[in-house]
């Protein structure tokens, strides 16, 4: 079955370069209208111009696609409501929203200013609770909408001198596992996307000759998958290189230790226990992982 986005209307947001572009790009040549959303800012957010949002706007008109640029500040959520009424005014509807603006200011903690902590979680984190609060409501009234959220391994694993940048990305995962939960009932279906590809963003981070090897064309169609009609939901999908692996937060089988042994040494003694990621399993909300702790306990209590 082929994918298509006729009759659909997506925001992408920091679609001027990189990723954003390549995902506009695609979702216009499968017949979506896309909102070209790009502060035009540098890699650290600074600065912005109109130019690379038209230029996108440009090259999928060229093609034979619907678009229009807006220049919206993701962390502006005035702007940001702006650019759902203008995305309706002209589209009527907005069914697709794709949260992949980003920025860059990496130092190791120790160094880090805290504007520059905040100016990153203000773009990743705040950026996308603003642009999705922004279409909440439409989508809820349409009992239709399909969100992706970008993460990645620096917030998912950890990478050294990316404290801000790897906050942010993973509060994205909580952020998507709530509204899965919320969205449900509409048929809103929130997922998350881990990427890896050369872009402004990656450009002194990796290797040239691995740059090559991973271009945004290799990610895009996990973020199409995921914002189609048929997409799961709560999935965190790793794409890069056109290689995909699914993520997942797990739990391991929960270890009762009764009022007479517990003590930190006792913990300590069968930590190995504990942390045994044979038994690991996910939840599909926090209520389930709660209820296992407690039915372990009771059945603890109970000998």
């Amino acid at each position: 079955m082929t994918i298509r986005f006729d009759g659909r209307v997506a925001i992408v947001t920091g679609a001027g370069n990189g990723l954003g572009r390549v995902h506009a790009l695609g979702l216009a040549a499968r017949g979506a209208k896309v909102v070209i959303n790009d502060f035009g800012g540098a890699r650290d957010g600074k600065g912005g111009s109109s130019e690379a949002a038209l230029a996108v706007v440009e090259e999928i008109r060229k093609a034979g696609g619907t678009a229009i640029a807006n220049g919206a500040n993701v962390t502006d959520f005035e702007q940001v409501k702006a650019m759902v009424e203008q995305t309706k005014a002209e589209f009527g509807r907005v069914d697709v929203l794709i949260n992949n603006a980003g920025i860059l200011r990496d130092k190791t903690f120790s160094k880090m200013e805290m504007a520059d902590f905040q100016a990153v979680v203000d773009v990743h984190l705040m950026g996308s609770v603003y642009c999705t609060k922004a279409v909440w409501e439409l989508m809820r009234e349409q009992n239709y909408g399909r969100i992706l959220m970008t993460t990645s391994s620096s917030g998912l694993f950890g990478n050294f001198g990316q404290s801000n940048y790897g906050a942010a990305k993973m509060a994205l995962v909580g952020l998507m596992n709530m509204l899965t939960i919320e969205g449900a009932k509409n048929n809103i279906r929130v997922n998350t996307i881990a990427p890896i590809a050369a872009t402004r963003m990656t450009t002194d981070v990796l290797p040239e000759a691995m740059l090559a090897r991973i271009q945004p064309e290799q990610v895009t169609p996990g973020a199409l998958f995921l914002v189609s009609e048929d997409a799961p939901t709560k999935t965190i999908l790793s794409a890069g290189g056109g290689v995909f692996s699914a993520a997942r937060i797990v739990d391991t089988a929960p270890v009762y230790f009764s009022d007479k042994e517990l003590s930190p040494e006792a913990l300590a003694a069968r930590f190995s226990q504990v942390s045994d990621w044979n038994t690991a399993r996910p939840f599909a909300d926090s209520n389930q992982q709660v209820q296992g702790l407690i039915e372990a306990a009771v059945k603890g209590m109970q000998g």
